[in-house]
C-alpha cells in the first residue's frame, strides 16, 4: 500500500452505532470488529489516526434530559462515561488485530484511560498508535461533534473526517425524505446559514477558524475510511 496518504494526520469521527447491529443499541462484537478493521486499513497507508466514538448506542444524555427527570448536565456526564465505554471497546479490538492504541479520557479514569494531554496524545501519534480521545471535551453542554473539532485542532489534524450512516451531507434528512439533495461540496458558511444538522455550529465554526476541512461519509460502506484518507472522492467535503 502507499505510505503516502493525502491526509497524514486524521481526526475520525465515528457515530457508536456503528458499533451495534442495525437498529440495535450496545456493542456487538462483530461490527465492533469490523469498524476496527477499517480503521486499520486506513492506518496502513502510513497516515496518523486519532479516533473520536460518541456514545449514542449506549446512552444519550440529551434525550435522558429532555424528559425531565436528570438536569442537563449530569445527563452530560452519563454520555461522557458512555463514549469512554465505547473507546476501552475500541481499544481492545484494535490491539487483538495487532495494532496499538491508547485511550485519552478527558475525565480522570485513571484506572482504564490515560488522563487527555495534548503533548503525550501527539507522542503516541508519532509513536504509531492510534488514539481515541474519549469522555468529550470533559464538560457538559458540548457535544461529541464538538469535542471532535477541538481535539483535531489541538493536534493539528489535517482533516476531520465524520463517518455516519449516512453517505454525505443533505439538504434534509434522507431517511425520511426520498426528495433530499446531497451537496459533493460546501462551504463552512454555508453549513451554518443554512442550519445543516450534521454537525453543530461549534464544531463547523472551530474547523472554519482553523482551516481544517471536514469531510463527511458513510461508515458502513467497505474501504471508506482507506479511500478518503487517501484522497479519494466520497461524501460530503466541508471547507472555507
Amino acid at each position: 500500500m502507499s505510505t503516502q496518504p493525502k491526509y497524514k494526520r486524521v481526526l475520525l469521527k465515528i457515530s457508536g452505532e456503528g458499533l451495534c447491529e442495525k437498529g440495535g443499541k450496545g456493542i456487538d462484537g462483530d461490527a465492533l470488529e469490523a469498524v476496527a478493521k477499517e480503521i486499520l486499513s486506513a492506518k496502513q497507508l502510513g497516515a496518523e489516526i486519532a479516533v473520536v466514538v460518541d456514545g449514542g448506542n449506549l446512552i444519550r444524555g440529551g434525550k435522558l434530559a429532555q424528559q425531565g427527570h436528570i438536569p442537563q448536565a449530569t445527563a452530560d456526564y452519563m454520555g461522557m462515561l458512555g463514549t469512554v465505554i465505547n473507546g476501552l471497546a475500541m481499544k481492545e479490538m484494535l490491539e487483538k488485530l495487532g495494532q496499538p492504541a491508547r485511550v485519552l479520557s478527558a475525565i480522570n479514569l485513571t484506572a482504564v484511560a490515560e488522563p487527555y494531554i495534548r503533548g503525550r496524545a501527539i507522542r503516541h501519534l508519532e509513536k504509531g498508535r492510534i488514539v481515541i480521545f474519549a469522555a468529550g471535551t470533559g464538560n457538559p453542554f458540548f457535544t461529541t461533534d464538538t469535542a471532535a473539532a477541538l481535539r483535531a485542532t489541538e493536534i493539528g489534524a489535517d482533516v476531520l473526517l465524520k463517518a455516519t450512516k449516512v453517505d454525505g451531507v443533505y439538504d434534509k434528512d434522507p431517511v425520511t425524505n426520498s426528495d433530499a439533495v446531497r451537496y459533493d461540496d460546501l462551504t463552512f458558511s454555508d453549513a451554518i446559514n443554512r442550519q445543516l444538522k450534521i454537525m453543530d455550529t461549534t464544531a463547523f465554526s472551530m474547523c472554519q477558524e482553523r482551516d481544517i476541512p471536514i469531510i463527511v461519509f458513510n461508515l458502513h460502506n467497505t474501504g471508506h475510511i482507506a479511500d478518503v484518507v487517501a484522497g479519494k472522492p466520497h461524501g460530503t467535503l466541508i471547507h472555507n
